[in-house]
């Protein structure tokens, strides 16, 4: 980094910026927990000989524990893309009105969860319901192990909610569908024959000002072996929707690549959990009281709120690397 010349590439150089940031989050922490020991070992005998030095000791204890604890969550992240930045899409899906905005509510839970965990996003695609929330969205959020963290979010989430779109007050029941590729390195070859894309090209919608365009400058790619398709409408021109959409696309077809490894290592594990958009992976609740549940790990928070604004996901994440280790 110290080269002349560095910073000319800016892409090239912002992949090295995150790679030391990656390293640094582990080496950092293994030289702190190997320079305690010593020091720990002098509070051990020094609290032999004073009893006012144990609360001490225990408080030092557990703040190693805690480093190690992380740690080890880390070691679990040891996916062929764990380490890469993720690619996360959110669509309404079952539910109207209520589950167009409660997509709109994950966007934003995930936002703040990148944001709070030193993540960068970036917004690749958005499309607003006409009434309220959104249809769908893509976001890359970019940093150490933010796949390997976001990867067990796909899956169907399932909100419960006296709901503020209906006059009579009534409980609705909302779905929201969440996906999650690996954002691959052009250095990393994906399979695409161009003559199976089918490209489309529409004028991007939104709810007025900068989001239309008036010309068709939005991009819709078509893979049609696999049936993948996705879009991007918030670039600035066409060119640049293409070479995002195209990103996109080959994130999806290494995550296409990793579930059918990850489906022949589940024939090994009576545990393992299922993905995807056939399971509802997490119920949240707003009505008749306030709580989170996941369905796969069971893990439960009785906040609903701290979950939404993102401060509490990560227990969510972290259970679910457990379950995939067996621990």
């Amino acid at each position: 980094m110290g080269e002349p010349g560095f910073w000319d590439d800016n892409e090239s150089a912002q992949k090295t910026v995150v790679e030391l940031k990656s390293l640094k989050g582990i080496v950092g922490p293994m030289e702190e927990l190997t320079g305690s020991t010593q020091d720990l070992a002098a509070l051990f005998e020094m609290a032999e000989e004073d009893q006012s030095i144990e609360a001490e000791v225990t408080t030092e204890v557990k703040r190693l524990e805690s480093i190690l604890e992380d740690l080890e969550l880390k070691a679990l992240l040891n996916g062929t893309n764990d380490g890469a930045g993720a690619i996360l899409s959110i669509n309404a899906r079952d539910g109207g009105t209520d589950a167009n905005d409660w997509a709109d509510m994950m966007l934003r839970m995930y936002s703040a969860w990148a944001v709070g965990n030193g993540y960068s996003i970036e917004l690749l695609d958005r499309q607003e319901n006409e009434e309220a929330g959104i249809n769908h969205a893509s976001i890359a959020v970019r940093g150490p192990m933010a796949y390997g963290y976001l990867k067990g979010e796909e899956g169907m989430h399932r909100l419960v909610r006296i709901s503020p779109f209906n006059s009579e007050g009534k409980r609705q029941t909302s779905f929201a569908a969440v996906s999650v590729a690996p954002e691959i390195d052009d250095s990393i070859e994906i399979d695409i024959e161009e003559k199976d894309v089918r490209e489309d090209r529409y004028r991007a919608g939104g709810a007025g000002g900068q989001h239309v365009n008036k010309t068709d400058s939005a991009i819709r790619l078509t893979h049609a072996p696999s049936g993948i398709v996705v879009q991007c409408q918030n670039e600035r021109s066409q060119h640049q929707n293409r070479a995002t959409a195209w990103k996109m696309l080959r994130a999806k077809m290494a995550r296409r690549e990793e579930e059918r490894r990850e489906a022949e290592e589940a024939k090994k594990y009576e545990t393992q959990a299922r993905t995807g958009f056939g399971s509802q992976i997490r119920n949240y609740f707003l009505h008749p009281d306030q709580r989170v549940k996941d369905a796969r790990t069971a893990h439960y928070v009785g906040n609903f709120n701290s979950v939404i604004d993102g401060s509490e996901l990560q227990g969510f994440l972290d259970s679910y690397l457990r379950l995939r280790a067996g621990k």
